[in-house]
């Protein structure tokens, strides 16, 4: 009987070192909480069920493996505690705007992030007329042929 109470002491003082020793580690790397707002650039309303993507980037401006996606609420609001302080790759995405990517250096406790996110732009197509575009097609001179017109010799 005296065995049996021991083990159990012995597992309890074990799991409370476990605890201990695990709060001390997580304890010991600062973390930010970070608060997003995504609205539409053209009005200022919030941007609903938008996925805000979270990668970790390493001090070469590498994007790490992992990361966290969440995703806005109607107010165009979402949030995640317990970020390690240091760089940090933020993607939005959400259909009908421009995908958004930026890094920030975590440094504080909070941090409130607000992201515009704008309309797509139409493509540009070397076949429109583009009034501001100067021409880049070369003079024509009156003396040299054009080899298509025939002016040449048959071979």
């Amino acid at each position: 009987m005296l065995g049996t109470a021991m083990k159990r002491i012995w597992v309890v003082v074990l799991a409370l070192v476990f605890i201990l020793f695990s709060t001390a580690l997580w304890a010991g790397e600062p973390m930010a909480a970070l608060n997003f707002l995504v609205i539409r650039d053209h009005n200022g309303k919030p941007v609903r069920n938008a996925a805000v993507v979270l990668h970790p980037v390493n001090p070469k401006g590498k994007q790490q493996r992992g990361g966290y996606e969440l995703k806005t609420d109607s107010e165009g609001k979402t949030s995640f505690d317990g970020v390690p302080y240091g760089k940090l790759r933020v993607q939005v995405l959400a259909p009908g705007f421009q995908t958004f990517g930026e890094d920030y250096d975590i440094e504080g406790p909070t941090l409130d992030i607000t992201v515009r996110l704008k309309r797509p732009q139409g493509q540009y197509s070397i076949y429109d007329d583009h009034p501001g575009d100067a021409k880049k097609d070369p003079p024509k001179d009156p003396e040299k042929k054009d080899p298509g017109d025939g002016g040449g010799k048959p071979q």
